[in-house]
């Protein structure tokens, strides 16, 4: 049978995977916050997880704002890395896994997640960045990737969007689907996204420490109180984007109601975010 043995959250920060790419992780800049990452590098190498659903927002790479799915799931046999305007990363292509994505597809529609199903699609920094801080080396660097992926895409981007309560039962969803697999699967979710930005309007640059720090203790000890708080509560205390939180919602629906934290990282600010990272095991 497939088991979820953990999850990770993190910032998914485009400027993350240039500073990995160009070989700036010890610069003075850079420093703390990937040195902050080796534990959990550590944490997921020793889960050893066969495959990795990743939990994400497309930034135009695949969708545009004249058809937004609210959630989709890739079935694809191969994700690359898109070109988001420096490129594509110069990463190895992501395997899939076609046959656990149609049956996590199955389960979610008769669980009544009606999702987009995508045969074809390219990752762009919400997907690449977030897999290079858990299972790249060092400083991101990787030759190939140890863990087969299945995209699940949350709409983050066009309003209205998916709220945090519903999010949160999507990860319930995905941990039925995950436990009716026959293979013998180990299984890692990881939420991405946030924490607290804006990049745009009269509020950009905007950051606060203290609505993150609340996230990340909740997020352990009472995740109901994070599906109660507004969408329109998340923007105006983590700032707009800062409603990519609720993708760390869908992890942690996926987990046990009792976690344990194994590690946390914050660092303020990555380009004008603050980065957060938790990992988490079931109780």
């Amino acid at each position: 049978m497939a088991e979820i043995i953990g999850a990770v959250t993190t910032s998914h920060v485009p400027s993350i995977g240039i500073a990995m790419d160009q070989g700036l992780t010890q610069d003075a800049y850079w420093k703390s916050l990937f040195d902050g990452y080796l534990p959990a590098k550590e944490f997921v190498r020793k889960l050893a997880p066969d495959v990795t659903i990743v939990v994400y927002n497309d930034h135009g790479l695949e969708i545009f704002l004249d058809r937004v799915p609210t959630f989709g799931v890739g079935a694809a046999a191969e994700y690359r890395s898109g070109d988001e305007g420096w490129g594509p990363r110069p990463i190895p292509p992501f395997e899939g896994d076609p046959e656990f994505s149609w049956h996590l597809i199955e389960h979610l529609v008769a669980q009544e997640f009606d999702v987009t199903m995508y045969q074809e699609m390219g990752v762009d920094h919400g997907f690449s960045v977030p897999m290079s801080i858990a299972f790249g080396g060092p400083a991101g660097e990787i030759e190939a990737w140890p863990t087969k992926v299945i995209p699940v895409m949350v709409n983050t981007i066009q309003f209205p969007l998916p709220q945090p309560a519903r999010c949160f039962k999507l990860g319930q969803a995905i941990r039925k689907a995950v436990d009716a697999y026959p293979k013998d699967t180990r299984v890692l979710i990881l939420g991405t996204g946030g924490m607290s930005h804006q990049l745009q309007g009269e509020r950009a640059g905007f950051m606060k420490p203290p609505f993150d720090r609340m996230f990340l203790k909740n997020l352990v000890d009472d995740p109901i109180a994070l599906t109660n708080i507004p969408l329109g509560e998340y923007m105006r205390e983590a700032g707009h984007e800062g409603a990519e939180l609720i993708m760390w919602l869908v992890a942690r629906g996926a987990l046990n109601a009792k976690v344990r934290e194994a590690y946390q990282h914050y660092h303020v600010s990555a380009s004008l975010t603050a980065a957060g990272l938790g990992c988490y095991v079931n109780a």
